[in-house]
């Protein structure tokens, strides 16, 4: 990494370049909620799909939106989760289950 040198003014004095500090974009958690009515082997299947999760990953965390009633699938950048939360809805709505999937700033 290299490094800058000060600038001498003519009046002597150095003026030494600052980092600039960028503020990383804010993360949103992207969760699935419980209801009555989705089958659990639906929901496996939209964390596999959806999320990249494996059999047994999907499976804990579908127990976890069963037992708690919200289970985190993944935390995102805000265009990413809001496009999961689409995704999501759009195909629970395709094959007609009321499945919701939320986005919260974490």
């Amino acid at each position: 990494m290299a490094t800058r040198k000060p600038q001498i003014r003519d009046d002597g004095v150095a003026l030494v370049p600052e980092k600039s500090r960028i503020k990383p974009p804010p993360l949103f958690k992207v969760m699935i909620l419980n209801d009555d009515f989705t089958p659990m082997d639906f929901v496996v299947v939209v964390l596999q799909k959806f999320f990249g999760m494996n059999r047994e990953q999907a499976t804990v965390v579908m127990l976890k939106v069963h037992r708690e009633g919200r289970g985190v699938c993944g935390v995102y950048p805000r265009d990413v989760a809001a496009t999961k939360v689409e995704q999501v809805s759009a195909f629970a709505h395709q094959h007609q289950h009321p499945l919701a999937c939320v986005m919260e700033e974490s």
